[in-house]
C-alpha cells in the first residue's frame, strides 16, 4: 500500500482510499466486545419515551414531547436538502446526560490537522466538548449520513473528524504549556435518520505524522464499530427508533456508550 497516491483533503472528502492509503481498518463487533458487557443497562429513562411508539395524547411534560418531535423531524429526509438529524442526535446526547458536568454540545464545530504538508478542515456535525483550565477537549463526534444527497459514506469522514479532534485538542495543551498526548481513543457516532452505528477511534501521534508527511503507517489503526443489536438489523436505517424495541435497545447503547467519554 505504500505506494498508493495521497494527497491532502478536507475531512468532508474522505473516502475509503484514504483509509486504505493510511492502514486505517474498521471492524464490525458485538455488544460484549465493544462495551465489554453483553447485558446493556437498564434505563432510567420515561415510560412515555420508551412504550409509546408516537405521543400520546394529554399533557406531558417538555422533554417528552420534545423527543417525539425531534424523533419525527429526523426521520423525514426532504430531497435536496439536509435532514435534522443533527438536531435529534444532539437532543438524545442531552437527555442521556452527555453534558454533565463541564461537558457541553455543540453543532457544526470546524477543526483542523495537516495531511500531505497541507493544513487540511474537517467540521463536525454534531460534538461533545469538555471545559478546563487548559481549554476545551473533544471527547464524542457525531457524523451525519448524507447519502441522501451525496455517495460520500460517513465512515471515512467521522475517522478525520477523530483525526483532526485529537489534533486540536493537543495544540491546545501545548498552547496551556502541557505535554502532547502520544494517544487518545475517541468515541464516534454515524447516524441515519434515528438509527446510530457507534464508533470508538483510536488516533496516534504516529498517525498523524505519517498523515502530515503523506507516509503509510508501519502501525495499522483499528477502529472497533457496533451496529445496535436490534432484532432486524437489516431494517434499522429505515426503522431507526421508531418500534420500540429499536427504541429501548438504542438508548441503552447510547447509555452504555457513554463511558468511553474519558
Amino acid at each position: 500500500m505504500a505506494n498508493l497516491v495521497r494527497s491532502a483533503k478536507s475531512g468532508s472528502s474522505w473516502g475509503m482510499n484514504e483509509l486504505i492509503a493510511f492502514n486505517i481498518e474498521v471492524i464490525d463487533v458485538n455488544a460484549q466486545t465493544f462495551f465489554g458487557n453483553a447485558i446493556l443497562p437498564q434505563l432510567t429513562l420515561s415510560p412515555v419515551i420508551l412504550d409509546n411508539l408516537e405521543e400520546p395524547a394529554g399533557p406531558l411534560h417538555k422533554a417528552d414531547m420534545d423527543f417525539f418531535a425531534y424523533m419525527e423531524d429526523a426521520m423525514i429526509i426532504p430531497p435536496g436538502e439536509e435532514s435534522l438529524v443533527d438536531d435529534f442526535a444532539a437532543f438524545v446526547l442531552k437527555m442521556m446526560r452527555y453534558d454533565e458536568g463541564r461537558r457541553v454540545i455543540h453543532l457544526r464545530k470546524e477543526m483542523g490537522f495537516e495531511m500531505c504538508g497541507q493544513r487540511v478542515d474537517a467540521k463536525t456535525d454534531v460534538c461533545v466538548m469538555e471545559r478546563s483550565g487548559t481549554g476545551a477537549k473533544y471527547l464524542l463526534l457525531v457524523q451525519e449520513d448524507k447519502r441522501h444527497l451525496s455517495r460520500d459514506d460517513p465512515e471515512p469522514q467521522l475517522i478525520a473528524e477523530a483525526i483532526a479532534a485529537f489534533y486540536e485538542n493537543n495544540r491546545a495543551r501545548k498552547a496551556a504549556g502541557l505535554p502532547k498526548l502520544p494517544s487518545r481513543t475517541f468515541a464516534g457516532i454515524t447516524m441515519i435518520g434515528t438509527a446510530p452505528t457507534f464508533y470508538k477511534i483510536p488516533v496516534t501521534d504516529e498517525l498523524l505524522i505519517s498523515l502530515a508527511t503523506s507516509q503509510y503507517p508501519t502501525q495499522v489503526t483499528t477502529v472497533t464499530k457496533l451496529v445496535p443489536p436490534v432484532p432486524f438489523p437489516e431494517r434499522l436505517a429505515n426503522d431507526g427508533m421508531k418500534p420500540l424495541v429499536n427504541r429501548r435497545i438504542i438508548l441503552q447503547c447510547f447509555d452504555a456508550f457513554r463511558q468511553f467519554l474519558n
